[in-house]
């Protein structure tokens, strides 16, 4: 997933933040607020986290805490006008895996980030399964037995977000983030119509999962009744 979530209250300097990223084909979704940024990074799997420590409504380092409690795993860069050791050493204790201070060049921004899409999540096995079917996100596809079938970056996506739940329904709204994020303009119809593909290449590779509708609440997967 080439998204990342940045946490930046200051509106320039998150859209100079943006145009970087998007120079070496990275998407951005922008928070200016703590509370906002809690809930989109909990829901959304960002490749990283780009946090502000100093913001309006609180200090950077305690939504870190907060986050890793979660179990959000997703690596993050603090950005911070302090530079003492004590405070990058306070910082990498929460939970943050780099620290860049005030001022920095968006070449190196852009590099610590790209770092950090590298690595891993700590304990986060990077193939999805669900009842035999595999989520591969590093090939872009998912595979039954011998047979894969390609997912564009949306489905992708969603795909990773319902097999990680375990059959267990997952809102609309969640599942229109992951695949998306906040920032993309989406039509009213764009996750039913993603989902349509899904259940296409599912039975092209002659899964034994479909894509069941929970009413009023999102979707989730489970066995073909045929293949119980």
């Amino acid at each position: 997933m080439n998204r990342i979530g940045l946490l930046e209250d200051h509106e320039r300097m998150a859209q100079l933040i943006r145009q970087a990223m998007a120079a070496v084909g990275i998407e951005v979704d922008v928070y200016g607020r703590i509370d906002h940024a809690a809930d989109g990074f909990a829901r959304i799997p960002y490749a990283a986290l780009v946090i502000d420590r100093g913001l309006p409504d609180g200090d950077g380092l305690d939504l870190v805490r907060k986050l890793r409690a979660k179990g959000v795993l997703a690596p993050c860069l603090m950005l911070t006008a302090l530079d003492a050791l004590h405070d990058r050493v306070a910082g990498l204790e929460a939970g943050a895996d780099d620290y860049l201070p005030k001022p920095f060049s968006m070449e190196e921004l852009v590099a610590r980030v790209r770092a950090l899409m590298r690595r891993p999540p700590q304990l986060q096995n990077p193939v999805s399964v669900y009842l035999g079917l595999q989520v591969l996100p590093e090939s872009s596809c998912m595979r039954n037995g011998d047979d894969s079938v390609s997912l564009a970056p949306s489905e992708l996506q969603l795909m990773l977000s319902l097999v990680r739940a375990g059959g267990q329904p997952v809102r609309r709204t969640a599942l229109e983030m992951a695949a998306w994020g906040v920032g993309d303009a989406v039509t009213p119809n764009a996750l039913d119509v993603a989902l349509h593909r899904l259940r296409r290449k599912l039975l092209a590779i002659d899964s034994a999962i479909e894509i069941a509708n929970v009413r009023a609440y999102g979707f989730a997967l489970q066995e073909v009744p045929d293949a119980v």
